[in-house]
């Protein structure tokens, strides 16, 4: 392959999907201002549905980051029942819960939780609302009116935002467990009536020596997702 192939658009989309994988431990130094104002441009041009753009985002640094910890991190620590501005999955069902189990155990075994241990595994779960340690948060937030084609319109925006990070150096982990708990994130945020909560995205620089950073999710063959009619 000559080096202008190897440098090709599709190569480095193909790199960069690849590498990208959801961090479970950050280091707490803060991503410059100017990285975070790339990755958000590049973000931007992520296409949408008669290019409505129906994506707010609020991202926390410092002291702000800490104040959201605390109040997120309290609530969901004390049992309080969730409350999502979307419907979550009735059901994992068939390959869909296989690849459910074999991500979780992925993770467990990684850190040495025993199967079975479900004390471990909500002490685990807890981690997704101290943002594994990253420096920043960024809530995804969609418009009211738009309904579920905002929230799609959402995860296009995610993921371009989490490639835009990949490409800079640095690492993401998309967290749908922030918006278990969407009133504590507007009320905490000031947020409008109008506004419902997608996701999070906690970002930063990689701890690359903890163990929950070892491993890799598997994907499935293109065989069993697509089907080719002529």
């Amino acid at each position: 392959m000559t080096e202008s192939n190897q440098s090709a658009p599709i190569n480095v989309l193909e790199e960069l999907m690849a590498a990208r994988y959801s961090c479970r431990a950050f280091k707490p130094d803060p991503v410059p201002r100017d990285t975070i104002e790339r990755v958000l441009a590049a973000a931007q041009k992520t296409a949408s549905w008669c290019n409505s753009q129906p994506w707010q985002v609020l991202i926390t640094s410092g002291e702000a980051t800490k104040r959201f910890r605390d109040v997120i991190y309290g609530v969901a620590a004390s049992g309080a029942p969730s409350s999502g501005d979307f419907e979550f999955p009735r059901e994992y069902r068939g390959v869909y819960l296989d690849r459910r189990r074999e991500s979780g155990f992925q993770l467990y075994n990684t850190l040495g939780i025993a199967k079975g241990d479900k004390t471990a595994y909500a002490k685990q779960a807890l981690e997704n609302f101290n943002f594994f340690g990253a420096p920043h948060v960024a809530i995804i937030t969609t418009d009211e009116a738009l309904g579920v084609y905002g929230a799609i319109d959402c995860g296009g925006y995610v993921t371009s935002f989490m490639l835009a990070a990949q490409a800079l150096g640095l690492a993401t982990v998309p967290q749908a467990a922030l918006a278990f708990h969407s009133g504590v994130v507007r009320e905490h945020f000031g947020l409008g009536d109008g506004r419902r909560v997608v996701c999070g995205i906690s970002f930063g620089f990689a701890d690359r020596e903890h163990k929950a950073n070892s491993y890799r999710t598997n994907r499935a063959p293109i065989g069993d997702v697509a089907t080719f009619v002529e």
